[in-house]
């Protein structure tokens, strides 16, 4: 294997201290054209659909791929804007938002950037891009807050993946979940109750998370348990009774069974129960996005009112808020720990020991 150098690398260069936030990622336009590869790469994942890969690589290419793009595109048709897609506006500005923030509490030793674990800015890409800047540390946060392979295991895979190929592996810490991360909970209570304070309490709460199948629960992961962990932690913080909320799952793909309640059969048996106003969030996304947007707060807002609702509220998602950022930067500042760029009489010691040995051996 021919492992990858850095041609622009410099001895001069001053080492950094790399941070780089991803998520799930996002076609490059709301077509059937665009969605087809974006489809491929995200459903070849076998993170993704733990199918064996001669069988589903059959039902992808024959049936998924022919028929799930143009309905895909409609849905974001639905949601994308003259800036592009909701979700890559939104991992942009949480980008700059939270290298301005480090800056100001670390300085010129960090650099921040994004990337996007299907399509692009491609992880491989923006490594390469912080390595080539002087990173040679490097801390990577999903910014998926409970752990769940298809997600956080998934970028974990990438990562590994592209360290394979390169001749000089920085240090490196993973940021695998913070889910019951008091900052993080703290963060989600204060926009439920600002949210309640301008548009009152409704009859129940739902914390909608998005849904995987049934058995990777019971081959061991631990995402279900996370949600569910989440829910309870808000809930205790804003000192809500068992009846007053629940923990749904959306976005289920298949026919095989996913975790349960499903969101759109709760939200449709919900009014028959006397419950005539529902708030959702959730808070599994750190933004907004296809899932929250569109599917939840257009389509399962049909099925409750339809079925006999009265109001039905979505409380946004994080997004790039000051108390998100604030959330994100203190979890990047404790995994920080330890860790120093270079001093300036390292930088010198290194350039000079590379001027001798070229001097010293001026043909090599």
């Amino acid at each position: 294997m021919k492992y990858q150098g850095n041609t622009d690398f410099s001895h001069h260069q001053a080492d950094k201290i790399g941070v780089l936030i991803t998520n799930l990622g996002t076609p490059q336009a709301p077509t059937k054209q665009a969605l087809k590869p974006y489809l491929r790469e995200f459903l070849s994942d076998p993170r993704v659909v733990e199918v064996p890969k001669v069988i589903w690589q059959l039902i992808l290419n024959l049936i998924i791929l022919n028929v799930r793009p143009a309905k895909s595109a409609h849905a974001y048709a639905s949601v994308w804007t003259e800036q592009g897609s909701p979700l890559m506006q939104h991992t942009l500005a949480q980008k700059d938002k939270l290298a301005a923030k480090l800056h100001d509490m670390f300085g010129d030793d960090v650099i921040v950037d994004c990337a996007m674990r299907y399509g692009n800015p491609a992880i491989s890409d923006v490594i390469d891009s912080m390595l080539k800047r002087g990173a040679r540390k490097l801390i990577v946060l999903p910014l998926y807050p409970q752990y769940c392979a298809s997600t956080t295991g998934s970028t974990f895979d990438a990562i590994a993946h592209d360290f394979t190929t390169r001749r000089w592996l920085p240090d490196f810490r993973f940021i695998s979940h913070y889910h019951d991360d008091e900052r993080y909970i703290q963060a989600i209570a204060n926009s439920i109750e600002a949210h309640q304070k301008q548009n009152g309490k409704p009859d129940k709460l739902i914390f909608s998370y998005h849904g995987i199948p049934l058995r990777y629960l019971k081959n061991g992961d631990p995402y279900h348990c996370e949600c569910h962990k989440t829910t309870r932690l808000v809930a205790e913080k804003l000192g809500l009774s068992k009846d007053q909320y629940m923990t749904t799952f959306q976005s289920r793909f298949g026919r095989e069974e996913w975790l349960r309640p499903y969101t759109d059969e709760t939200l449709k048996s919900l009014p028959a129960q006397g419950v005539k106003s529902v708030q959702m969030i959730c808070p599994g996304f750190s933004a907004d996005c296809l899932e929250t947007i569109e599917e939840i707060g257009v389509e399962n807002r049909g099925y409750f009112m339809q079925a006999g609702g009265e109001d039905y509220q979505y409380i946004p998602c994080l997004n790039s808020s000051d108390q998100h950022i604030e959330m994100l930067a203190g979890l990047v500042g404790d995994n920080l720990q330890g860790w120093k760029s270079s001093s300036q009489e390292d930088i010198n010691t290194r350039a000079e020991q590379y001027a001798q040995h070229q001097s010293e051996n001026p043909n090599v």
